[in-house]
């Protein structure tokens, strides 16, 4: 498409979940519902059209060892966005990709800072490592560096209990997510088990990933407060093979590790049931692949959350959750089509028609 094109998408414009409109037009980069006057250049597609997908827990710049370089980095945003991945929040990165801003055929990046993890209690490469004295100036840095977010890693195993167990006493945590708020920025928490969730919670947190201790005891609280999820069920699909290979050396941790596994899908479906906010992420980036994105919103779906309701999870529920605009009017063309109603059958988002970035279809 020439930079004057118009583009003029048919058929059903998914604008919401109950705002379904018959067509809309691209012009200048932008969404309008009004038909421009006297436009000969207008290239057509026609299909299923949703604001582009949100991954919300994300990390570009990132792999299993640590930070990548630009080439990789691009890789995986090209990824991303050829899976219809048109909005990342980024949940934690060493790398510095706000180069990518600059590139208009690439995702939009929401960026956590750099994990804020304790001292030799996460994946080496990745964190700051630090202890609790420190966590409220690294939370304050991280906030001014991020877009609004920032990242802790609320448990991990500890060696000498051969568990699960919480990085940060509750008063540490407590103080450090008021400085993050009162700086203007949200935290979220990476944590698999239970034990500290309540702490996180109680002292204002606005998010959990993974949430696989999520139990009956404490939705309540989630519920009561707001704070959201990201389940990243394709992450938690690897967690048989990682109890397998720390059975002989963590065999406490294996076998915590296999109930959260199995108890997986009831987790998050008593979470919705719940009124928790729930949101789509894949967790690329580390040891996984990028692009997973509708993989882990049929994952919802097999976890029990009405289809519509998967798909909020990563169109506009998770857009206006992330502050971001969906196909209103006026906002800026992100939007990928589809053959068949992606409502009917969530499997549809595996295979895009035609992706649109910043009014320019990607070809």
């Amino acid at each position: 498409m020439s930079d004057g094109a118009v583009l003029h998408v048919k058929g059903r414009v998914l604008a919401g979940p109950d705002d379904v409109r018959d067509e809309l037009w691209v012009v200048g980069g932008r969404v309008s519902y009004d038909r421009p006057a006297g436009s000969r250049d207008v290239r057509t597609v026609t299909g299923w059209a949703l604001p582009g997908l949100v991954d919300a827990h994300c990390h570009v710049g990132l792999d299993a060892h640590g930070p990548v370089d630009a080439e990789t980095a691009e890789k995986q945003a090209l990824t991303d966005r050829d899976a219809g991945t048109l909005l990342v929040r980024d949940a934690g990165s060493p790398s510095d990709t706000r180069w990518i801003d600059d590139r208009a055929d690439l995702p939009k990046i929401i960026r956590a800072g750099r994990h804020i993890a304790r001292t030799r209690r996460y994946i080496r490469n990745y964190a700051w490592e630090i202890e609790p004295d420190d966590l409220v100036a690294h939370v304050a840095q991280e906030a001014r560096r991020g877009d609004g977010w920032v990242k802790l890693v609320g448990d991990w195993i500890d060696r000498d209990l051969g568990d699960l167990a919480p990085c940060w006493p509750r008063e540490a945590v407590a103080a450090a997510i008021a400085e993050a708020h009162r700086l203007g920025a949200r935290v979220t928490a990476h944590c698999f088990a239970e034990s500290s969730l309540r702490d996180l919670v109680e002292s204002g947190i606005d998010c959990i990933e993974h949430a696989t201790g999520l139990s009956e005891e404490l939705i309540p609280l989630f519920a009561e407060r707001g704070v959201a999820i990201v389940p990243t069920l394709v992450n938690i699909a690897t967690f048989p093979g990682l109890a397998e290979g720390g059975e002989k050396k963590f065999p406490r941790w294996s076998a915590h590790m296999r109930r959260l596994h199995e108890r997986r899908y009831d987790t998050v479906r008593g979470a919705y049931d719940a009124g928790i906010p729930v949101y789509v992420g894949t967790d690329a980036g580390g040891s996984l692949a990028h692009g997973l994105v509708a993989e882990e919103v049929a994952e919802l779906v097999a976890a029990g959350i009405p289809p519509l309701a998967a798909l909020s999870a990563t169109t506009w529920g998770a857009r206006a959750w992330l502050g971001r605009p969906g196909l209103e009017e006026g906002a800026p063309a992100d939007l990928v089509v589809y053959e068949a109603d992606p409502r009917a059958d969530v499997r549809v988002l595996a295979a895009p028609r035609r992706v649109v970035l910043n009014g320019r279809i990607i070809e």
